[in-house]
């Protein structure tokens, strides 16, 4: 089930939930600043498009059964990710 969230009810999820934050955005994007205990898979690799490892490395990473929420900068990728991993 994909649902948006506010950063606020994501923390709560994360803090009382057990939720796992993937930071969907690019690794420089990352590097310049992100949320403490997040794991960075970019689900688009700069200037070239859609990261084909983006499956394979969350669930290589995760669990199937664990609970993650997705995050970006303006939530367009991030929404773009849940898409493809609820597939």
């Amino acid at each position: 089930m994909i649902r948006n969230v506010t950063p606020v009810d994501a923390q709560a999820l994360i803090e009382k939930e057990g939720y796992r934050y993937v930071d969907v955005r690019t690794e420089e994007e990352f590097e310049a600043g992100h949320p403490a205990g997040a794991v960075n898979i970019p689900v688009l690799i700069a200037g070239i498009g859609p990261n084909p490892d983006f499956v394979p490395v969350v669930s290589a990473v995760f669990e199937p059964d664990t609970p993650l929420v997705l995050g970006c900068g303006s939530g367009g990728r991030s929404m773009r990710a849940a898409e493809i991993l609820s597939r």
